[in-house]
C-alpha cells in the first residue's frame, strides 16, 4: 500500500514518548504529537490514537514517588492519571480545532460479538462527525495491562492492533522510543535495523528481547504480538521513533524509508 494514500490511520503512543524518564508528563512531545496530527487530519485522514500514560500522569499528579506496586494502587492512579491525560489531550487538539472523545475498551467487549458491533458503530459515527476518537484500556475496572498478562489485550500495543482490525484500518503506527526492529539487541555493536518485515517469525521473537522502559508495560516483543493481529487483519503496521516525531512522521508520508514496516498478509 502506498502510505500517502491510507486514509483511515490508528496511532499508538507509548508512556516512554508522552513522560520523562522521570515518569512526569513531556509536555513538549505531546504539543509536537497532537500538531502533526491534526495537520494530517486537515489533509483528510481519520485518525484514531490510541495512548498509554495514564498510571504515570497518575502517579506524578498524586505526588507518588513511585509506580504502585499493588493492583489497587496502579488502578486509582490509572483512574486519577486517566483524567489528566484527558484534559492534556482536549486542550492541545482544541488549539487546532480539533474535537476529541475518551474511548475507554475492555477485553470482553470485543470478546462478544454484538458489543463489539456497539464498538465499531461508535467509532465510525466519531470519524464520521470529524471526531479523534483517544482509545486506552479501562485500567480503572479491569487488570489486563496492568498485570501485562498474555491476553487479547494486555497491553497498549496489542489494543491498538485490535481497534485496527475493529474498524478496518488502513495503517496502524506505533510510536515508541527506538527507530525500530533490530536483529539483535540495538545496545550491541553492530545491530542493523530491519526497514521491512513480512513474515513474524520466531527468530524476530528472539531478537526483540523483553520489556520496554521502566514507565511502560512493553518492548519490542508486544509490537510483534501487535503487528501479527494487525497482518491478519490485512492491516499494514509501522513502528518508528518518538525522539524525532515530526520528522519521522511528515518523512514517512513523504515515501522516505523510516522504522520498521510490517506488511500485512495478502491471503
Amino acid at each position: 500500500m502506498s502510505l500517502e494514500n491510507a486514509k483511515r490511520i490508528v496511532f499508538k503512543v507509548g508512556t516512554s514518548t508522552l513522560t520523562h524518564e522521570n515518569g512526569k508528563p513531556n509536555y513538549r512531545k505531546m504539543e509536537e504529537l497532537v500538531r502533526v496530527l491534526s495537520d494530517l487530519k486537515n489533509s483528510g485522514k481519520e485518525i484514531i490514537l490510541v495512548t498509554s500514560g495514564a498510571i504515570s500522569l497518575g502517579c506524578d499528579r498524586m505526588n507518588m514517588d513511585k509506580r504502585p506496586d499493588t493492583v489497587a494502587g496502579k488502578q486509582a492512579a490509572a483512574a486519577v492519571g486517566q483524567s489528566e491525560l484527558m484534559f492534556i489531550y482536549d486542550k492541545l487538539f482544541s488549539e487546532y480545532n480539533k474535537i476529541v472523545a475518551q474511548v475507554l475498551m475492555t477485553r470482553d467487549a470485543v470478546e462478544k460479538w454484538n458489543r463489539k458491533g456497539n464498538i465499531v458503530n461508535t467509532f465510525t459515527e466519531l470519524l464520521r462527525c470529524g471526531v479523534i476518537p483517544i482509545v486506552n484500556e479501562n485500567d480503572t475496572v479491569v487488570t489486563d495491562e496492568i498485570l501485562n498478562e498474555e491476553n487479547i489485550f494486555g497491553d497498549n500495543d496489542t489494543l491498538s492492533a485490535v481497534v485496527a482490525d475493529c474498524i478496518s484500518a488502513d495503517l496502524l503506527i506505533i510510536i515508541t522510543d527506538i527507530d525500530g526492529l533490530y536483529d539483535k539487541n540495538p545496545t550491541l555493536a553492530g545491530a542493523k535495523l530491519i526497514h521491512d518485515v513480512d513474515a513474524i517469525t520466531p527468530e524476530l521473537y528472539a531478537a526483540a528481547g523483553g520489556a520496554g522502559s521502566k514507565h511502560g508495560t512493553g518492548g519490542m516483543y508486544t509490537k510483534l504480538q501487535a503487528a501479527e493481529i494487525a497482518s491478519k487483519a490485512g492491516v499494514d503496521m509501522i513502528v518508528l521513533s518518538g525522539r524525532e516525531l515530526h520528522d519521522n512522521l511528515y518523512d514517512l508520508f513523504d515515501g522516505k524509508k523510516v522504522g520498521t514496516y510490517f506488511h500485512a498478509r495478502k491471503d
